[in-house]
């Protein structure tokens, strides 16, 4: 926490030709925040943000307006890239930091959460709209406050690529869209690290999170080195279930078969609403949201910043 938060201590004056430019001090992420942001999200006005729809066409501005606010430069012509593999129109949400490192700037990280969810299902107590809550707008925010981060701090040697994919619930067709025009460009990614699902704590748990795929890479060491604590661990369960081959990181490691791995608090027997209207914002754990944002930042900003690829493939 020291490497996130030394910034809030003072302000930074970084020369800037023959003037001086003021860096902003970075607020960390408070549950206040993160319950405003899932209470748009999550909120019946979405509908449920099924790709294609009008609902997920909400949330897609809202993302572009905190890129835009956030100073991320959108990847492509804008920050919307439309999928090639989908029936309607439909946009991941793409914007980049470049690093600030002659060499190392030339090195990605991709840092992604799918922003979609299912619309509307079989009624249950009257409800039939899916808000998705937990799955995905907990990962949305936790993605869109660490663009916050590096957006305004600027603090990253290797250059950042901050992905919102759309179509996650038709099967994985915004990432294996995006990760295939990366691949066809020539992107040199070192890693891809994606949040799912992180509205609610575990239990009875030494640690935050779990990675899927724990044993592909050494990627869960490297993440509790760099935080200094037993931030991410092994849960059995996830990889029982194949949790590594149903989310977004995915078909970055078909393409190009480096770390690419979900970050995810949900065990199987913490949250009973997966793809049902119950799945709703009152349900959300948002001290643990923060939690898991300000925890996770000054591990990023390490692999962003070190020497050398430190995570490799087992």
């Amino acid at each position: 926490m020291k490497l996130l938060y030394s910034i809030f201590a003072a302000l930074v004056m970084v020369s800037c030709g023959s003037g001086q430019m003021t860096q902003t001090p970075f607020a960390p992420t408070t549950a206040e925040r993160v319950g405003d942001m899932m209470n748009y999200l999550a909120s019946n006005d979405l509908k449920g943000r099924e790709a294609g729809s009008e609902g997920i066409e909400m949330a897609a501005v809202y993302i572009e307006n905190y890129f835009k606010s956030y100073g991320l430069t959108p990847y492509f012509e804008s920050y919307r890239d439309t999928l090639s593999n989908f029936n309607k129109p439909a946009y991941n949400i793409v914007g980049m930091i470049e690093g600030n490192d002659p060499e190392l700037k030339d090195e990605f990280i991709l840092i992604g959460a799918h922003y979609d969810h299912i619309g509307a299902v079989k009624p249950e107590n009257g409800d039939a709209i899916a808000n998705g809550a937990n799955d995905n707008a907990s990962g949305t925010i936790t993605v869109l406050e660490m663009a916050r981060y590096f957006g305004t701090q600027k603090t990253n040697k290797r250059s950042l690529i901050f992905a919102l994919f759309s179509a996650e619930e038709k099967g994985l067709l915004g990432s294996k869209h995006l990760a295939k025009k990366l691949k066809e460009q020539g992107l040199n990614l070192y890693t891809m690290l994606n949040f799912e699902m992180t509205g609610v704590p575990m239990q009875d748990k030494d640690y935050l999170m779990y990675i899927t795929g724990y044993e592909m890479s050494n990627l869960a060491e490297v993440s509790n080195e760099y935080a200094g604590e037993n931030l991410v661990g092994f849960l059995p369960t996830a990889k029982e279930f194949n949790l590594y081959q149903r989310s977004d990181n995915y078909p970055f490691h078909e393409e190009f078969g480096v770390p690419s791995h979900t970050f995810c608090t949900f065990d199987f027997t913490n949250f009973a609403f997966y793809h049902k209207p119950g799945d709703e914002a009152a349900l959300m754990d948002f001290k643990h949201m923060s939690t898991v944002v300000n925890k996770t930042i000054p591990v990023i900003e390490k692999i962003a910043n070190a020497a050398s690829q430190d995570i490799k493939l087992n």
